[in-house]
């Protein structure tokens, strides 16, 4: 299959791949074990003072930008048109924390009229099919909001595998911000789990946050352990995947992909498209007047030469 996210099996047989469990007690509410082992190792791979795991990314972002809410004393939040907060967390920033998003796109954060406090980041930016900005856009963005005097969060979800297309390295990328947060669970395969990183005080307030929107589970240790796990497996494959994303893009006629994973659109009806699909693509959504799909390019898809992509997209272009 092409396109495949870690299946359910695959996941229920993790714990027993990663070895040994702790004795007792491997984690308390957040504290110590492999909690704390992943905290100090994503610390490190991001350059950051410290790291604090939170059990979903929507929590991790909510908790960031009310901490800066907090300290710029300004509840506005600049983000581009198609952020994730936007779109798929159900207004939570102005339902349960009373911030008030507006949407700036990237050539207009130094001339937006009103006087956000907090800029928040996307890279990549998923809804515009993982693109990425260059290096020296990205730099543009920052300093325009900095020039503001505001705070710049990245919502990095995704920020382990753009490395490959910014072309520097994780710390680097991490160093233009105030705060990050990064995802466990998507390119990196685990079972759940977010962390933000930031500054030593930045993450002490943030564990306060994340008590208080009750995310200090009792213990955490099988979804850290399964991000060690993919940090330690996962990672340094995500540069392969990124250059095969490439040969399976051209096998089809399209453009170069950013990341290991792009957006297709197609006229049709979503379902229909998804059942003459199957595997090879996966499945379709109605996105506009289109259906949609994603295509993640991970370790099945290797096995896939650019011959055998390009036969069968055309197979299914016959069928439609």
């Amino acid at each position: 299959m092409l396109n495949r996210q870690l299946s359910g099996v695959r996941k229920k047989s993790l714990l027993e791949m990663l070895g040994p469990v702790p004795d007792v007690d491997p984690d308390r509410y957040g504290e110590g074990g492999p909690v704390a082992a992943l905290e100090a190792r994503v610390a490190q791979l991001l350059g950051t003072e410290a790291a604090l795991f939170v059990p979903t990314g929507t929590m991790a972002q909510q908790i960031a930008l009310r901490c800066w809410a907090d300290r710029t004393h300004n509840p506005i939040v600049a983000m581009h048109p198609q952020a994730h907060p936007l779109h798929h967390e159900d207004d939570a920033l102005t339902v349960l924390t009373g911030l008030r998003p507006i949407r700036v796109a990237n050539d207009e954060v130094a001339s937006c009229p009103e006087p956000f406090g907090t800029l928040l980041v996307e890279v990549p930016d998923r809804e515009s099919g993982f693109v990425l900005p260059t290096w020296d856009e990205l730099g543009a963005v920052v300093d325009a909001a900095r020039e503001r005097d505001a705070v710049v969060h990245l919502d990095g979800a995704r920020l382990w595998e753009s490395t490959h297309g910014l072309g520097k390295p994780l710390d680097e990328i991490a160093g233009l911000f105030d705060s990050i947060y990064v995802s466990f669970y998507k390119s990196l395969e685990g079972i759940s789990g977010a962390a933000l990183a930031g500054s030593a005080d930045f993450v002490d307030q943030a564990r306060v946050w994340r008590h208080r929107y009750g995310g200090m589970l009792f213990q955490q240790w099988p979804a850290a352990l399964s991000a060690l796990h993919g940090l330690d497996t996962v990672l340094p494959r995500l540069g392969t995947y990124v250059q095969h994303a490439k040969v399976v893009a051209a096998a089809m006629g399209l453009p170069e992909p950013h990341t290991h994973q792009f957006s297709l659109h197609l006229p049709g009806d979503p379902a229909r498209l998804t059942e003459l699909s199957g595997k090879f693509l996966g499945k379709f959504w109605r996105d506009g007047r289109l259906a949609k799909t994603e295509i993640t390019i991970a370790e099945p898809a290797l096995e896939w030469t650019f011959d055998e992509v390009h036969d069968a997209w055309a197979h299914f272009q016959g069928l439609l």
